[in-house]
């Protein structure tokens, strides 16, 4: 019988491209969701973090009052490590705990668990650490230490600058940006049972990453380390990495105890601490001909990545492949860098390094675009890539659908068009503006074929189908996109599909849920999967499947499939020449802004937003949309209203009162055009889009600014500050003495 709002469907019926309620929707709304601070769990501690109040210096002692002894808690320093004291992820330069020099403001200096918030409270006031300062460095261009540095070319871009009949060049700038998610960060970590092993439960996005961490801190083999992540408030890549530092901090701190520890973190703490998106500095030099062909790029990429390498190399690597844009040209040459500062360290956040250069080059475009006298869109359609064309790294590009976003942004909103002039004067000035732009899918390179990402769909004695895998739902619609591959692919009704709790112990290895990957990289390997058990199980309508998939395994059938990725045919990438097919396949889409600006105030206000969105298949049509618009939303807060800002390294925007992002109530009208040019190798021709949508609101938002004031602003967010300056510059004759 069908649960009641679930789809019965007819036999046969089509799941992908269809909206299946969300398995967990219902929880979710009426608040039997648990997340990590919800879980009871009996006579578990509670655990706080000892940090550094200085940006840079060395860590001499840590005093300890004798009342401590009398507050029955554990106190956990860099000594108490029993591995390596190293946050496992790629250089391992970051400790888990300072043993001697501090490189950033609230580094971790020691850890306390108490039984009651009293009694933690009582113990942290009886620590105190002893520390001798040091000059810190803060500006990114100053800085010695590049965690990583890229260069590539294509063709001869010195050959193409003397003879070039305009060459335009221009500066980009994009400060941190914090990714908010609902729920703070946090872990419950239980101290080894008897047979050693480790448990871990926690908000996070990559169980595998932090089984990797908690590992090499606590010297066990893999299956003695267990990771299971709770229902997840939001991610956005914040809980990437940084989950890993957490779970590890709260297993310490329950070895110590021997007793569970729930290490959770309130928004203020959350907000000191955890990475942001990378601040970054884009310099574009460009040689066009007079009908705006691009000649020759010459990029300069410059990401602050604050005290420790983190992800800032592969950061780097999607911030040099996007910088070109989505445009077509046969000269060029990119250059980047990932420095050191004494900055908290920076980290993933959705786009992972693209929307910084997206930024760069849609404001280049639009500055070409004027100084050439030329209308933007017929710029951005003279140069957009189009199927068949070489990528700066020398990729061929297939699935290619920069003409089919562009007609369709502009059907819907003709901005292929001049614009009527605004009447002048008037308190509110009225402006529009275009992004045009690309995101590639899946890891960077060889970083899936490094990851040999793994899937298990299975049968069980009832003949449901379990899909088992490492991918997280953190509020995109996981679980519903799964059911509907699996559905689709073995034949049978959504309601017979089971997801899988993401849990070390009981699923393999499928990759982290970033880099929008899930859905075309995971997915593709469920519905290869599920396929194959269809296949076993023999011909038959979705309402037999139930009772044929039974019989199947009471036969003693396989009824297990496992499968690990393999690239498709003929993809390569070659990492020391940067060189090769950069990813499987790229999504693509196109924005459209308008806005009104406050001149008293330069508040901006956007009115409209429009997008138009390959995906290459929806696989749930109202999932994605929702996809873009979130996407979207925290991308116009990208371009204005998300001021982040450190102050001695401590970053000032400590509170939801002050740390700004945009509301339902900031949110104009949008309209999601969704364009389907299906990709060979994704399910049922699916791309990743959860991060395309970050890449394109900032730099439309900022042309339609430039629309309606006349004016230019570079750096993002523009904030009425910024713009107040831009305007005062622009009209000197306005400054009041």
């Amino acid at each position: 019988m069908t649960a009641p709002g679930e789809p019965a469907g007819p036999p046969n019926a089509r799941w992908v491209g269809s909206d299946l309620p969300r398995p967990d929707g219902r929880a979710k709304v009426d608040g039997t969701a648990r997340y990590v601070d919800d879980i009871a769990v009996d006579g578990a501690w509670l655990g706080a973090t000892v940090r550094s109040e200085i940006a840079c210096g060395d860590l001499l002692g840590i005093d300890v009052d004798a009342a401590f002894a009398a507050t029955g808690a554990v106190l956990v320093t860099a000594a108490d490590v029993p591995g390596r004291n190293v946050v496992a992820l790629l250089a391992d330069d970051q400790p888990l705990l300072v043993a001697a020099a501090i490189a950033h403001w609230g580094e971790p200096l020691a850890l306390v668990a108490a039984p009651s918030r009293s009694q933690l409270a009582a113990a942290l006031a009886c620590v105190r650490p002893r520390v001798r300062e040091r000059p810190a460095c803060f500006d990114a261009a100053h800085a010695d230490h590049a965690f990583r540095t890229i260069e590539f070319a294509r063709g001869d871009v010195d050959a193409v600058w003397a003879g070039a009949p305009f060459v335009v060049e221009g500066v980009y700038q994009t400060d941190a940006q914090e990714q908010m998610y609902i729920e703070p960060q946090g872990c419950i970590a239980w101290p080894p049972d008897d047979g050693g092993t480790v448990v871990v439960r926690g908000s996070l996005q990559c169980p595998y990453y932090v089984q990797k961490a908690l590992c090499a801190a606590l010297q066990l083999p893999p299956e003695r380390a267990r990771v299971i992540a709770c229902e997840v408030g939001g991610g956005f890549g914040g809980k990437e990495d940084y989950p890993s530092v957490v779970a590890c901090h709260a297993a310490l701190l329950a070895r110590a105890a021997k007793a569970p520890v729930r290490l959770v973190y309130d928004r203020h703490e959350d907000l000191l601490v955890t990475p942001k998106r990378h601040p970054s500095r884009v310099r574009h030099r460009t040689a066009l001909a007079r009908d705006g062909e691009l000649l020759a790029m010459e990029i300069d990429v410059l990401l602050d990545g604050g005290a420790y390498t983190t992800l800032s190399p592969v950061v780097l690597s999607r911030a040099v492949l996007h910088a070109t844009g989505p445009y077509r040209c046969a000269n060029v040459r990119v250059r980047g860098r990932a420095v050191r500062t004494n900055h908290v360290p920076y980290g993933a956040f959705r786009g992972f390094g693209a929307p910084q250069v997206c930024f760069a080059i849609e404001r280049h475009m639009d500055r070409i675009a004027r100084a050439l006298d030329l209308h933007p869109f017929a710029l951005r359609r003279r140069n957009a890539f189009a199927r068949g064309d070489v990528t700066a790294t020398g990729q061929v590009l297939d699935a290619v659908a920069a003409t089919e976003v562009l007609d369709a942004i502009a059907a819907r909103t003709g901005c292929d068009r001049p614009r009527a002039p605004a009447a002048p004067g008037g308190r509110f000035r009225r402006g529009r503006g275009m992004s045009f732009f690309w995101h590639g899918a899946g890891f960077t390179g060889a970083g899936e074929q490094v990851l040999q990402s793994r899937v298990t769909v299975r049968l069980d004695g009832s003949g449901r189908v379990h899909v088992q895998a490492a991918a997280t739902e953190i509020g995109q619609g996981t679980r519903a996109m799964f059911v509907a591959i699996a559905a689709e692919s073995a034949g049978c009704l959504p309601q017979d599909v089971v997801v899988a709790d993401a849990d070390t112990a009981a699923v393999p290895n499928s990759g982290p849920t970033v880099a929008s990957r899930t859905c075309m990289i995971v997915g593709g390997l469920v519905a290869r999967a599920a396929a194959t058990l269809r296949a076993r199980i023999g011909a038959g309508d979705s309402a037999t499947f139930r009772a044929r998939a039974t019989a199947y395994v009471r036969a003693g059938g396989d009824a297990a499939v496992e499968l690990q990725y393999a690239p498709p045919a003929g993809v390569r990438w070659d990492d020391q020449r940067f060189a090769g097919d950069a990813y499987p396949t790229f999504a693509w889409a196109a924005d459209v802004v308008e806005v009104a600006v406050d001149t008293a105030t330069f508040a901006v206000t956007c009115t409209r937003f429009c997008t138009a969105v390959d995906v290459g298949r929806a696989i749930q049509p109202r999932l994605c949309e929702g996809q873009i618009e979130g996407g979207s939303l925290q991308a116009l807060g990208f371009g204005h209203l998300e001021k982040v800002t450190a102050r001695a390294g401590r970053f000032a925007e400590d509170r939801m009162a002050t740390c700004i992002v945009p509301t339902a109530v900031d949110a104009p009208p949008m309209e999601v055009v969704l364009i389907e040019v299906p990709f060979a190798h994704g399910p049922f021709g699916a791309k990743g889009i959860g991060e395309l949508p970050m890449d394109g609101g900032a730099p439309a938002l900022a042309a339609a600014i430039e629309d309606a004031l006349g004016v230019c602003c570079d750096h993002a967010p523009m904030t009425p500050e910024r713009l107040l300056a831009a305007w005062l510059e622009a009209h000197p004759e306005e400054a009041i003495a």
